[in-house]
């Protein structure tokens, strides 16, 4: 018989997974597999457990929970070898931004089916230094909004805390002085953000960089210049639409390696945010595992 592992966040969004708990675990063994159940209690769960479990124990990771918990668990894939297991999500968080660059269905009845089906592709991860992240690195201004917010706001208003706490940053941000080094070239300027995606979205938005691809072995880079505040919401608006790769206010570039420094006094916002979790601080080297995991969709 097949061996399923299922890790589900039970504080994740609405909490209302362990109310389809029962009937997946159904749906699961109807497919043929042994289902076990790791329910996270506290930081730090994921990591402990994982490690215990040997290469090629399971034939199938399931994890439910949003962004922040999939990157955990991800993390946790990568630094223990098990990356040759297939992993479903069930996106049962407030952000869900790479379930939905995989188009996966939000009801979990659905997210079910398509593990059963057996179907995967590859998908790249990047390595932050000793970390890793699967859709998105970010730094600068909102970088930090994620893992500062307030979770009874966040449970109340979904994902619109995000965007009121974002918007609270504005009046009192100061640009960073950067270095970003790719490949091929080494650009210096003032900075309000960067991303490095390797899907095309986050912060709910989910067609950031037409150009993005999760298999290709390239990130896409976006570093917002430093503007005035009164142009920043016009420069927001346009990368929001995907009409900013020809914006001069914009760099962009598509690479697999990326080192990126803080060269400002402001330490304030050399924190970088990976999945919506604490990443390392600046300086950064960022290099793309190609086909690092494989994705059941």
């Amino acid at each position: 018989m097949k061996k399923l592992k299922l890790i589900y966040n039970p504080f994740s969004g609405d909490r209302s997974f362990k109310l389809s708990l029962d009937n997946c675990i159904s749906k699961f063994q109807k497919a043929g597999y042994r289902v076990d159940i790791l329910r996270i209690v506290e930081n730090g769960d994921i990591q402990k457990h994982m490690k215990l479990i040997n290469k090629n124990e399971y034939d199938a990771f399931v994890i439910a929970g949003g962004d922040g918990t999939v990157n955990i668990f991800i993390n946790s894939v990568m630094k223990y070898a098990l990356n040759d297991t297939p992993i479903g999500i069930m996106p049962s968080g407030t952000a869900n931004d790479f379930a939905s660059f995989l188009k996966l269905p939000s009801g979990f009845d659905e997210c079910c089916d398509i593990i059963c089906s057996g179907r995967i592709q590859h998908a790249d991860v990047g390595r932050i230094n000793d970390k890793y992240f699967i859709n998105v690195c970010a730094g600068g201004l909102f970088s930090d909004v994620s893992f500062n917010i307030n979770n009874k706001f966040k449970n109340m208003l979904g994902k619109l805390a995000y965007y009121i706490k974002a918007i609270e940053q504005i009046p009192t941000f100061v640009p960073l002085r950067m270095r970003i080094t790719n490949s091929s070239d080494v650009f210096e300027d003032n900075f309000n953000l960067f991303l490095v995606l390797n899907s095309s979205g986050t912060g709910g938005i989910d067609k950031l960089s037409p150009t993005a691809s999760i298999n290709d072995g390239l990130f896409d880079f976006v570093g917002f210049r430093k503007v005035k505040i009164t142009n920043m919401m016009g420069l927001i608006y346009k990368f929001f639409k995907g009409e900013y790769l020809e914006d001069e206010r914009i760099l962009f570039f598509r690479d697999n390696y990326i080192k990126i420094e803080n060269l400002s006094d402001n330490d304030l916002y050399s924190q970088t945010d990976i999945d919506g979790e604490i990443g390392p601080e600046m300086p950064v080297e960022i290099k793309n595992i190609k086909n690092a995991v494989k994705i059941f969709y």
